[in-house]
């Protein structure tokens, strides 16, 4: 599986660097045992309320898409940013696919675990908006503020 990041608003191949995961199960069963992990992997069925002050011992912050038509992981990856200020790289896992990237990204995934997509195909679902209609984790600005600042015809 290729790991693509984001840079900006485009996507570029990056690195396998070595990383020590370990499952937020066995973590919180023994951090002691752990202290040397530099990703955390969690399941899109876990409130991430119950742990956010532990997040930033880690880097890396893996969240799992066991099928596609589960979308859990969305809320845990906005509520991270968002509510819990988590700075750190937040990487989609599991059945990540390409239409589904803006919306990764809107929600604050900067790291993606494709099947089969190289950096080009996944940049150009990226520009397939032009717009976004509601606030989000990306800071985006909505098209009704746009309308709102506008000037008023005469």
């Amino acid at each position: 599986m290729p790991l693509l990041k984001l840079f900006g608003s485009d996507f570029a191949p990056a690195l396998e660097e070595p990383l020590q995961e370990v499952s937020l199960e066995d973590w919180c069963d023994n951090p002691q045992a752990h202290a040397d992990a530099t990703a955390l992997v969690i399941e899109n069925d876990i409130g991430v309320e119950h742990f956010a002050e532990d997040l930033s011992s880690f880097g890396i912050i893996i969240l799992k898409f066991p099928t596609f038509k589960d979308g859990r992981a969305y809320s845990q990856a906005r509520l991270l940013r968002e509510r819990f200020g988590y700075t750190g790289e937040i990487r989609a896992r599991g059945d990540v696919l390409r239409d589904q990237a803006l919306f990764m990204a809107r929600c604050g995934f900067d790291a993606f675990e494709f099947t089969g997509e190289d950096a080009a195909a996944a940049t150009a679902a990226l520009a397939e908006f032009s717009f976004a209609y509601q606030p989000a984790a990306d800071r985006a600005e909505p098209v009704w503020r746009r309308r709102l600042d506008r000037p008023a015809a005469a």
